[in-house]
Parts: structure tokens; sequence; C-alpha cells
């Protein structure tokens, strides 16, 4: 007689703890979030959700190792940013596997993300070149003057789930190459990569204390806006929490940069290259399942160039390869929860009510044996005007939009009265609509038949209007004025006291 099959059960979920002083550390608030898997909707891990006192403790050992840190040389910083390098380029496709495992996006898409990550720590080993001062010598008779910059303390970043590796490699190296101590709160929803990348740098030969991970949400983030030993914050986010955080940071005397949200427009010419058009607007679009900050939201179709867009790319999104994203074939992963998705679908639904004509829906989608999963089809909308909700609000999710403008002058118009300035693109043959396009848009970041403009580490990524709270952009040289600040010293030598001056001191 056949025993009876034992019935299968899920794995418990694995506690995901704290990164302090260059310890692992359990929580000890009593307070956990779940993790899932967005492939499966199985929760897969559950992480602690600091207190004041963890956030207090994680400072504590920042401020402890800063002093050190700082008289530590650049070049001996850049020695172990060079490390760094090297052990995370070992092991990025594990480091890529922790991220599609949380965030859902494709394998290719992490291995990516992980990349430009690595980019930044790569400015941050040319360190003792960035912090090199000026010199001038006799100013006046027997004066010389110099200045140089020096590190502020500790720092903090507070950063998204869309990309768990990415956003925080574009805060942490700079600000530590720069001799600064940094503590970070990454989203709750993907938290390992950050201890993985914590790991890596502990390897790396980086001081216990130089760098820390502390789990959280809004007692977390709230507690490093108010402490007085943070003296810089870093953030990426939406724009209603970026502005929450700005205010409430400079208040508190605290240097602050808030990067907030986005919709971005691609501006579609009817002289365009339409293949390459359509090819970069569904990469765009629908790239990470769209939950990107530079994610193209919006396809401005000029004149003529309207029927033949939408004819080509509603085919080109029914045929989006949507699967778990471990898959060597996917194009496209799940979002990132199911909270998340929800809110996707009510966009949809007020797209449609609004009068919007959904030409692709992707609400019914359904991915065999991971039917618990948080997927999404592609949808693609047409007939969108600027009153409508999907165009004004970041939908964040697997949805473009199509407007219909009839030249030029309307198209730029459109893009420059949005509340947000973050990415914007043109695609074009023609050079003199390019240019002008260039010098009139009001929007941080331009792309030139370039779909998503993230500038190059050795420059700075940043948006403009509600897109950026704060007068530094994230990394490259921006990164370098905003984690030190100037001293600049006037000094002579002389044999002989030639008495008081009571006169605006002048030198000549």
């Amino acid at each position: 007689m056949s025993q009876p099959a034992e019935r299968m059960t899920a794995p418990a979920p694995t506690p995901i703890g704290h990164f302090i002083g260059g310890k692992a550390r359990a929580g000890e608030s009593g307070r956990a979030s779940d993790v899932f898997n967005p492939a499966t909707g199985a929760v897969t891990g559950r992480v602690a959700l600091a207190s004041a006192a963890e956030i207090d403790a994680a400072v504590a050992a920042a401020q402890r190792a800063f002093r050190p840190w700082a008289e530590t040389s650049p070049l001996r910083r850049a020695r172990v940013m060079f490390r760094f390098r090297e052990l995370v380029e070992r092991d990025l496709d594990r480091l890529a596997a922790i991220i599609t495992a949380e965030h859902g996006k494709v394998l290719s898409d992490a291995k990516g993300e992980v990349q430009r990550g690595l980019e930044v720590v790569e400015f941050a080993t040319g360190i003792p070149e960035l912090l090199k001062g000026e010199y001038t010598e006799q100013v006046a008779s027997g004066v010389d003057a110099w200045s140089f910059r020096q590190p502020l303390g500790v720092c903090a970043g507070i950063t998204p789930f869309n990309f768990p590796a990415m956003v925080p490699m574009w805060m942490f190296p700079m600000a530590i190459a720069c001799g600064n101590t940094f503590v970070l709160k990454p989203s709750e929803r993907d938290p390992s990569a950050s201890l993985a990348l914590a790991e890596l740098f502990r390897e790396a030969g980086l001081p216990d204390g130089v760098f820390n991970v502390v789990h959280g949400d809004k007692v977390a983030v709230d507690a490093l806006l108010a402490h007085p030993d943070v003296q810089a914050v870093s953030f990426v986010g939406s724009t209603p929490v970026a502005r929450h955080v700005y205010t409430t940071g400079t208040a508190a005397g605290k240097r602050v940069q808030a990067l907030g949200g986005a919709k971005n427009h691609m501006i579609v010419m009817p002289d365009a290259d339409l293949a390459q058009a359509v090819d970069a607007l569904v990469g765009a679009a629908y790239g990470s399942a769209g939950e990107r900050c530079m994610a193209i939201s919006v396809a401005v179709a000029v004149a003529g160039a309207a029927d033949p867009l939408v004819e080509r790319l509603a085919p080109k999104v029914r045929a989006l390869k949507v699967c778990d994203g471990s898959d060597p074939s996917a194009e496209m992963g799940p979002v990132v929860t199911g909270e998340h998705r929800a809110r996707i679908l009510s966009y949809l639904d007020e797209g449609i009510r609004a009068g919007a004509r959904l030409v692709v829906d992707g609400r019914g989608l359904r991915v065999a044996g991971r039917e618990g999963g948080f997927f999404l089809g592609g949808s693609l909308f047409d007939g969108v005007t600027p009153e409508m909700r999907i165009y004004r609000e970041e939908i964040f999710g697997p949805v473009l939009c199509v407007v219909r403008v009839p030249d030029f002058a309307t198209a730029l118009e459109l893009v420059n009265a949005h509340e947000y300035g973050n990415g914007t693109a043109l695609y074009t043959r023609d050079g003199n609509t390019a240019r002008e396009f260039v010098h009139r848009v009001q929007v941080g970041m331009v792309g030139v038949n370039v779909p998503i403009p993230v500038p190059m580490a050795f420059h700075s990524f940043g948006g403009w209007k509600r897109s950026l709270f704060g007068d530094h952009h994230a990394h490259g040289p921006e990164a370098v004025r905003f984690y030190t600040r100037v001293k600049a010293v006037t000094e002579r030598w002389p044999t002989t006291s030639s008495g008081p001056a009571f006169s605006m001191p002048t030198l000549s």
C-alpha cells in the first residue's frame, strides 16, 4: 500500500536584519515587513524595521568611524574603492539574481543596473584628483592663498525599490571616497542587495562603521532627518516624499538633495526613423515593467507620425515576453508588489473612464505556473489629453500614453508645461529641430535619438522643477561638491608687525 504524499510546505521567510558597525545585526524593534518574490507572490523574507534607537546606533557607529576615515589619505580611500569594484564585478551574477528575486526585473536588466552603479565606483576611484584644491602664490606681497575640500561627517541615503543596487551606488561610493561615513536606508521592499554590497565593502577592507545599512519605514526616515549628527541626506523617490525629506532635513540644518518623480515625454517627429523610434519606445516604456524614474511614459506624436506610430507600437507591445525575470527569454517581469499592481490597474480604469482609447490591454495577462505573481502585460493608450490623470501623474508601471499634437511648437510647449522635468527625448533626423529642442526644453536630462538619457557617472544626474529639491544633482562632479565643503586659507609669515589696522583689509 502506497504511503500518502507529504504535503509540500513553503520555506519559512528568511529574517533580514541590519548592518551596523561592520557586523550583521538582527532587528530589535519587534516590527518587520514582508519581502515578496514578485514572480510567485510568495513571502520570501521578513525585513526588520528599525526603531529610532537602532538609527541612533547606526549613526553612532558612523560617527565613531568618521575621524579616522577622514584622516585616511584620498589615495588609500581610492584603493579600497578599487578593491570594492573588483568584488562587485566578481559577484555581478549573484547580485543580479538577488535583485531579480526581490524586485522582479529581468536578469539582464538587473545586471545592467549593477554595471551602472559600478561606473560611479570607477569614478570614485579618481578621488585624489577630484579633491585637489586651488592655490595662488603671492596674492599680495608675502601672502599666499589656497582652498580645498573637506568631508562633512555622517551622511545618509534613502533609496527606492526600483534600483536596489544602482541608486545606493550613486550615493555611498562618492560620499565615502570624499572621506565621509554613511548610513543607507534602502527600500524595505527589496532590501537584500544593500546587505550584499555592505559585505563586499567589508571584504574590500573598508573600516567598520564607515558604511552601515539600516532597514525601515517612515520611523527610520524621520529619525535620520532629525538626528543631529547626520550632516547630509540624499534621497530618491516620489515627489511628495522628496518634498518632505527636503523641507524636514533643511529645517534641521542638513544639506539635502532629494530627487522626486517624473513624467518623461518622447517627441516623435514626422521625419524620424520610425522603426528606431518604435523600438526605443518599447524598451524605454516597458523595460523593468515601467518602474524607472527615467521610463518614457508619454509618446508625443507630431502630425503625420501619429497613426503609423500607434500601428507599429501595438503589435510589439502585445508580443512582449512577460514572465519570471529569472527566465533568460524574459523581456519584462512582474511589478514589485500586489499593492503596486492594484495601483497601476486603477490608473488603467481611470484612463478608460476619461475617454482614452486602450489600444493594448495588459490587465488580463496570466503567466502559467506563476499565477500568484504580480504580473501585468504592457498597456498602450491612444488619444490621451493633458487633462487626464494618466497624463498628469506618474503611473510607474508598464503603461505608455500617446498624445497627438499638430506641430513641434505644441509638442515643446506640452513638455515644458508639465510639473515634472526629469528626462525627455526627441526622435528626428533634422539637426535644427534637435538644436531648438535641446536649447528650449525645460527638463534636466535630454536625449536626442536616445530614449533614456541617463548621464554617465562622470557627469551628474538630476531633473528640474518638481523632479528635484535641492541645489545638487547626483553622482559625478556635483557629488564631490555635495559631500564636501570648501575651506579657503590666506597665509603670510611677516617678520615684523606693522601695527593694528582698523580699515577693511585689502591685499595689494
